[in-house]
């Protein structure tokens, strides 16, 4: 099954990322930013499924939320990054 990642600032912006996604009935889970992703170090995102890319989009939108970067998995386990 493949899953998106969206890539925040902050631990406080992931949270709040998972928070405003949550409130409209997307499952959000919060993790660390795999490390061949993460630019200076470290950093934090919020893993969605494929189904719930859409609707996470408008969501974030609506509550004034901007990711930084958003990757999807592909079939090797790699991440693939798409345009927002």
């Amino acid at each position: 099954m493949f899953y998106y990642l969206i890539v925040c600032r902050s631990l406080t912006q992931a949270q709040r990322t998972v928070a405003a996604l949550e409130r409209s009935g997307i499952t959000a889970h919060l993790l660390r930013t795999p490390q061949e992703l993460a630019e200076g170090g470290c950093g934090y995102s919020v893993k969605i499924s494929e189904r719930n890319l859409k609707g996470a989009l408008v969501a974030l939108h609506r509550a004034e939320l901007s990711p930084i970067r958003l990757y999807r998995t592909v079939g090797d386990g790699s991440y693939r990054e798409v345009a927002l």
